[in-house]
């Protein structure tokens, strides 16, 4: 089955479209209508988001192993926090895997794989730009360790220092990566925008719903804290419901419709 560009959407020029896709306003309680469709997208195809579930959380245990042989307790809570900063880019089959069930087709992996690898470009320079942000914040993640109290006993004071910094540090970064992927990634996937257009849009939808945004950044936080204090187990089921989610959220916020849609081909049977 294929689906091609309108002829009216293959002979709009570079010059035509605008730099910023608009956005919709959202009400407050958006992000729950979110969920509740990620967590859809999640019963109607759960081989192939439990399959990437599976994958994030192998990743995740990873760089657990990695962060407590080479390095210490502060690298280690360094690298799971900025798996925050990757996980966008590793959540892209998740986006193909609802936009073929919104399509009305049976989601494959295979499908998944080859549509990754037609942007990998737009992904890539994505990649590189969160892997910056990712190694600046360990640099910084693993400097904040200075203000840990190391008196035998420490006044309370000395603790909330340490969290304060640690918190404030921690919550520049993830707002930065939080407003530039919320939308762009999977706008890259639907739409033959370049990356820097879709940063743009992101950055520009998140500003303009404050209210909604802040709430949707709110339950990845619960969500992803459910996972780490699960051992990482509950990641497994939570990054693909977030995943499926934030395909909605997209779908619901951003107006792309003056870009042209990138062609979509599925044999049946795939």
């Amino acid at each position: 089955m294929t689906s091609t560009p309108s002829p009216e959407e293959s002979e709009m020029s570079p010059d035509e479209l605008p730099f910023v896709a608009p956005c919709r306003e959202l009400d407050t309680g958006a992000p729950l209508r979110w969920l509740k469709l990620g967590w859809r997208d999640l019963r109607r195809a759960p081989g192939p988001s439990l399959s990437y579930g599976a994958a994030l959380l192998l990743i995740s245990y990873l760089i657990s192993a990695v962060a407590w042989h080479y390095g210490s307790i502060y690298l280690l809570l360094a690298m799971l926090s900025g798996f925050i900063f990757i996980g966008p880019v590793l959540a892209v089959g998740l986006y193909s895997i609802s936009r073929q069930l919104q399509s009305g087709r049976r989601p494959v992996l295979g499908y998944c794989l080859r549509e990754g690898h037609r942007h990998l470009g737009n992904l890539l320079v994505f990649a590189v730009i969160l892997l910056v942000v990712f190694l600046v914040w360990a640099r910084a993640a693993s400097m904040v360790h200075i203000f840990f109290p190391v008196d035998a006993d420490p006044e309370l004071a000395d603790f909330a220092l340490f969290l304060g910094v640690g918190s404030a540090v921690g919550t520049i970064f993830a707002a930065v990566v939080f407003c530039a992927s919320a939308f762009s990634l999977p706008m890259l996937l639907d739409r033959r925008a370049d990356t820097v257009t879709a940063v743009l849009t992101s950055v520009n939808a998140v500003l303009r719903n404050k209210p909604a945004m802040l709430l949707w950044a709110a339950l990845i936080v619960a969500i992803l804290l459910a996972g780490f204090a699960t051992g990482l187990l509950g990641l497994a089921l939570g990054m693909p419901v977030v995943g499926h989610a934030t395909w909605h959220a997209y779908q619901e916020t951003i107006d792309a419709s003056a870009w042209p849609q990138n062609a979509v081909t599925v044999q049946a049977g795939e």
